[in-house]
């Protein structure tokens, strides 16, 4: 049996589809870049929740679309654990949003990963909410 993706993502089809009678708004909103950029994590995971999935859905398409598009993928964490650890694990962050989009079409070519740890927070607070919201990969136009 073949081992399944970390991320949980499987490939979707980015063609163009025939959207019969569907509404025309609706066809546009499909290819609209997304508006999110920010996939959460739970802690010392690098696992892709289910609710994020739409987000690293939508880049692909706007990626699929554009094969000269690049963007880079950062990985954060929060400030617990050490440093090197940190980096590992925001490395692994953005390598699961990578193979995500990878897995959905996008050309690794146009993709890159790097992490920057707990050395860049986008909360400051030594709490759960704070944590929640470092605990994160962001998806960037390179």
């Amino acid at each position: 049996a073949a081992a399944t993706p970390q991320s949980g993502v499987s490939t979707v089809d980015l063609a163009s589809r025939s959207a019969g009678a569907a509404a025309p708004a609706a066809a546009t909103a499909l290819l609209a870049a997304p508006t999110q950029n920010t996939v959460y994590f739970d802690f010392d995971s690098f696992a892709i929740r289910d609710e994020f999935k739409p987000v690293i859905e939508g880049h692909a398409r706007v990626l699929a679309r554009d094969n000269g598009k690049r963007m880079v993928i950062e990985g954060h964490t929060d400030e617990r654990g050490g440093r090197e650890y940190n980096l590992a694990l925001g490395q692994k962050r953005a390598e699961a949003v990578v193979r995500s989009l990878v897995l959905l079409g996008v050309g690794e070519r146009q993709l890159e990963a790097v992490s920057f740890g707990e050395e860049r927070p986008a909360a400051q607070g030594s709490d759960e909410s704070a944590w929640a919201r470092n605990r994160r990969a962001e998806i960037k136009d390179r």
